[in-house]
């Protein structure tokens, strides 16, 4: 059975989405989630019931956290994405609308092809590697774990 690599990002904005200290950040939203399914190895990714980013989708109670869960084909293709393309450029600025965090904020984990992991379930894997650091079950994007066999 083949096997998709999902990944689970959480950060804290210093003020909350709609505010105007976010609007350049909300403004490119949409271009950097079109770099993201324009990529190779891309594959999935959540959005909010308006088919929008999922900065969006209310997860916890501060509404200053924000989310993005996503599918790749393997992790090559996420950090591809992630540090080679036109997202890389806003990942050098997030200082300026992210909190520093002390927490673990990203978790990945392999999913059957197919199959797309609900918020809850990706929340619970965020939760899981906080509790009991990286294991084949949930792991940072800096100590990555092999797909289950068949992959």
């Amino acid at each position: 059975m083949p096997f998709h690599f999902a990944e689970l990002n959480i950060a804290r904005l210093h003020e909350p989405l709609g505010h105007p200290a976010n609007r350049e950040f909300e403004a490119v939203l949409d271009g950097v989630n079109a770099i993201a399914e324009a990529s190779d190895g891309f594959v999935w990714r959540l959005k909010d019931d308006e088919g929008n980013s999922s900065s969006y989708v209310e997860v916890y109670d501060d509404p200053r956290v924000i989310v993005n869960l996503s599918l790749w084909r393997d992790p090559e293709a996420l950090k591809h994405f992630v540090y080679r393309s036109g997202h890389s450029s806003y990942l050098r600025r997030r200082k300026e609308w992210f909190a520093d965090s002390s927490t673990i904020d990203i978790v990945c984990w392999w999913v059957p092809a197919g199959a797309n992991p609900t918020i809850e379930e990706a929340v619970s894997k965020l939760e899981e590697l906080r509790m009991n650091g990286p294991t084949a079950n949930a792991f940072p994007l800096t100590d990555l774990f092999k797909a289950p066999a068949g992959h």
